[in-house]
């Protein structure tokens, strides 16, 4: 989107549809149907782009390359264990797919759950998507239930006692 001779990214589920700028001293605020689909600081210059990264996520997933070479990816600063996950996926063949996984875990997790996971999968050596996503997916199942309370009616007056020699010998007389 454009404003002042300055590019502004928005969302990508925003693009190619009408916006409202609404301008600010310090920061550009751009609406879509009501929604806020971008909000960046206000940039003077002429032709600047100015990019949020998170807004290009969703594109990668068709284009994971772009996460190595893409303008906007370019001076991205992750949290750090996101970052040491991103450094260790380089050398995977599908390493930029699987960052790509992991970025995309952000909308529904949250940033501070994500880079959690991936400090725990570090700690314990492992660095994948797969391993991140299932430890993500643990931290969102609920606690178990508490023991159920047995009624006194139900209780077992003589507990079962497990009596090995009496089921071998029930084997041996077959």
């Amino acid at each position: 989107m454009r404003f002042d001779n300055n590019k502004y990214s928005v969302l990508s589920t925003a693009v190619g549809r009408p916006v409202e700028v609404h301008a600010y001293a310090d920061r550009i605020v751009i609406k879509q149907d009501g929604v806020t689909v971008a909000e960046h600081r206000r940039s003077f210059g002429r032709g600047d782009p100015v990019y949020d990264p998170w807004h290009y996520v969703p594109v990668l997933a068709r284009k994971p390359g772009a996460l190595r070479n893409g303008a906007p990816f370019r001076e991205w600063v992750l949290p750090s264990a996101m970052e040491k996950v991103r450094k260790r996926l380089k050398s995977a063949d599908d390493g930029d797919r699987q960052m790509v996984t992991i970025l995309g875990c952000v909308p529904a997790d949250g940033l501070a759950a994500v880079e959690a996971a991936c400090q725990e999968a570090l700690d314990h050596g492992v660095c994948s998507a797969s391993v991140i996503s299932n430890i993500l997916a643990r931290s969102r199942d609920p606690a178990p239930l508490a023991t159920l309370q047995i009624p006194e009616a139900l209780r077992l007056t003589h507990e079962p006692v497990a009596d090995c020699p009496r089921y071998d010998s029930l084997r041996r007389a077959s």
